[in-house]
């Protein structure tokens, strides 16, 4: 009865369906009620108020917004006591038991039937998700028809969707198990606490509400690291379930009677309230993506979005360790965009035979290592390389080419911004030409560079531009030294940057090819362009059109979305850049040594332990996402689903947010 009563006041309208399990997946404990009003309340307007808005799915919004935490780190909210501490209050008692899946064992995934979309990848099945839980559902319900109770095996559930399907029911059972044996992995909390327990000697059981029978449990558990335990108890042997407690009063008829019995789990009916009505004593382990999942992007592709949370979420809230907001910005908005960014890349490789990949400093240090850890036989080959380059650098090296850009980046771009005559002559390292300057000009040296002198300051390089080159043939000789070295035997090459514009790649390219003579094609690989709210918002789509350019993440061409939304003015810029930073200064340009080689110079160096921290997030997520594809993982993070989670961290609801982040940038000297 409970079971009709559900399908008809959720699953028979599609938009009151979507609707609940939108919030139902927000709340728990007493926050449930607020569920269950929402629901009365969209089935008396659907079915009495006749509100067919209600039909279809709620649409989702186009840029979401989430009050996401800016007091403290998320994983310090879920930080529990020690697994040491944790094993000490269950020791107390003769037999303890555990949960398995959301307790002992988590998938990479935020949802149980995300495997079956991996399950329908693998067999080319349209719709596999759907119907896989479409046939359990027909199943359970053909058992209580019969035997008057919903536990199903595995078999059960696939006999029926063999017939329904025409898929071979054994071959196909056995890929879903074994995608369930590739993809579980121990949860590291309770490893531990289930290893002080058998240290201490104490009984240890299983209870599990689960189609999965008891070996199939047993090779889950043993695969994931667990050792052999007392006694398993699952619904879909015993026909019986925690759902409605029948099987803990198994579980005390076959322990020891007088025994004293703790139950741990994940769901607070069935493994909390059902367990101490049955006299178990219960401690309840929060499921950590109900936990974790009110601060997650939901704005992604189905795929990608589910192993993105799943795997947030299990190493966040495992309530194991407390990381800091740095590691966590790395792992939680950069792990993402990097590992699909070095994938992105890794595919460009591949297609376009290219011989060498070209990290640019500094955006490229954190890229370079990941891209080594997730595609190490490329590191192997040497076919990429952590290359030294800033648009200062370049700025004076290509100034014969690209007069126009060097006059607006040292004196346009800082006219009116309290820079003294010196500093500017010093910044473009023309000291030599500075009292010349002064006196011809009759300007002092501190006087500050406005729009009422900048002109001058022009004119006198223009009339002495010979003079002016001269100054950078050392460095212009430097960094043909040492890009001559990079660059040896390779024919095709790319440059990968953060972007914007893209002038780090295609300043190179033509040192490179035009200048220094060396034969190498090179393309510039961005993970974005200028966006609408720039200034100079068609700069780079000439290159972008020609394949000069690649960008990742949008363009004009692509994530137009993206392009309208990215704002550098809302400090969107520095936001990523923070994830890409090194800890080194930028390059200055490129000089030669009392041996004569080519050695580069750096402005002072970043704040290095903060750097640390958010590179360490990065690389944490780029090796776990490295373990998910050597266990068959197969999906695709685009360009659009790399962003997303920094639009949730960008959105207008976040400001308090936001400015926390915004102090890590101002402490790391970018703004």
């Amino acid at each position: 009865m409970r079971v009709r009563v559900y399908n008809s006041l959720v699953n028979q309208v599609p938009g009151i369906q979507s609707r609940f399990k939108k919030v139902r997946t927000q709340v728990h404990g007493i926050g449930r009620c607020k569920a269950l009003i929402y629901l009365a309340w969209w089935n008396f307007s659907y079915h009495i108020c006749r509100n067919r808005n209600l039909e279809l799915p709620e649409e989702a919004p186009f840029f979401e917004e989430k009050t996401l935490s800016a007091m403290e780190s998320e994983s310090r909210q879920s930080k529990k006591e020690s697994p040491e501490e944790f094993a000490k209050q269950l020791e107390q008692y003769d037999v303890v038991s555990f949960d398995v899946f959301d307790t002992l064992i988590f998938r990479p995934f935020d949802k149980p039937s995300a495997l079956f979309f991996q399950l329908g990848q693998k067999l080319e099945y349209l719709d596999f998700e759907r119907i896989r839980q479409e046939m359990e559902y027909k199943a359970r319900e053909k058992k209580y028809r019969e035997e008057k109770h919903r536990e199903v095996t595995l078999d059960e559930i696939y006999q029926v969707l063999s017939e329904e399907t025409g898929l071979d029911k054994e071959a196909t059972m056995e890929q879903e198990l074994s995608l369930e044996y590739g993809y579980c992995f121990a949860n590291p909390y309770m490893f531990e606490v289930v290893q002080k327990l058998r240290e201490s000697g104490k009984r240890i059981i299983i209870t599990s509400d689960m189609y999965l029978n008891t070996e199939q449990i047993k090779k889950i558990l043993s695969s994931s690291g667990y050792p052999e335990f007392d006694a398993y108890y699952i619904s879909s042997d015993l026909k019986k379930s925690k759902a409605d407690g029948r099987i803990y009063k198994e579980i005390q008829a076959q322990e020891k009677p007088q025994s004293s019995i703790a139950h741990v789990g994940d769901n607070l009916v069935s493994d909390i309230r059902n367990a101490k009505s049955n006299g178990l004593y219960a401690y309840y382990y929060p499921n950590v993506n109900e936990a974790g999942n009110k601060y997650r992007t939901e704005d992604l592709s189905v795929m990608t979005g589910s192993m993105y949370r799943g795997l947030v979420n299990a190493h966040i809230y495992n309530g194991r360790e407390e990381y800091s907001p740095e590691y966590e910005y790395g792992y939680i908005y950069g792990g993402l965009f990097v590992t699909g960014y070095c994938e992105f890349i890794h595919n460009y490789v591949k297609e376009n035979k290219i011989d060498k990949v070209l990290f640019l400093a500094r955006d490229g240090d954190i890229l370079y290592k990941a891209y080594k850890e997730l595609y190490p036989e490329e590191a192997v080959l040497e076919k990429s390389e952590y290359v030294y380059w800033s648009r200062l650098a370049a700025t004076k090296m290509t100034a014969p080419h690209f007069k126009y850009d060097y006059f607006r980046r040292f004196l346009y771009h800082k006219v009116n911004q309290e820079y003294s005559i010196k500093q500017i002559f010093t910044s473009m390292e023309l000291n030599s030409l500075l009292d010349t300057f002064c006196s011809q000009e009759s300007i002092g040296q501190e006087e500050i560079l406005t729009s009422r002198n900048v002109e001058q300051v022009k004119a006198f390089l223009m009339s002495n531009w010979k003079q002016v080159l001269s100054c950078y043939e050392i460095q212009l000789a430097a960094g043909k030294s040492y890009y001559k070295k990079v660059l040896h035997g390779c024919k095709k090459a790319i440059a990968v940057d953060i972007g914007w514009a893209g002038s780090g790649p295609v300043t190179l390219n033509h040192l490179v090819n035009d200048v220094w003579k060396l034969d190498c094609d090179i393309v510039g690989v961005i993970a974005g362009t200028n966006s609408v709210h720039n200034v100079e918002t068609n700069t780079s789509e000439p290159l972008l059109a020609s394949g000069r350019l690649v960008s990742y993440m949008y363009s004009q061409q692509m994530n137009r979305d993206l392009w309208k939304w990215h704002n550098p003015d809302r400090g969107h810029n520095l936001y990523w850049e923070m994830l890409l930073d090194a800890p080194h200064g930028s390059l200055i340009g490129f000089y030669f040594n009392d041996q004569q080689a080519a050695v580069p110079k750096f402005k002072d160096a970043k704040e290095t332990e903060k750097i640390a921290m958010i590179q360490a997030g990065i690389m944490e997520f780029a090796t776990q996402f490295k373990m998910l594809r050597k266990n068959g993982y197969q999906g695709k993070i685009s360009g659009r689903d790399a962003y997303s989670a920094m639009i949730l961290a960008t959105s207008n609801k976040n400001t308090s947010f936001m400015k926390q982040i915004s102090s890590l940038a101002d402490e790391a000297n970018l703004t």
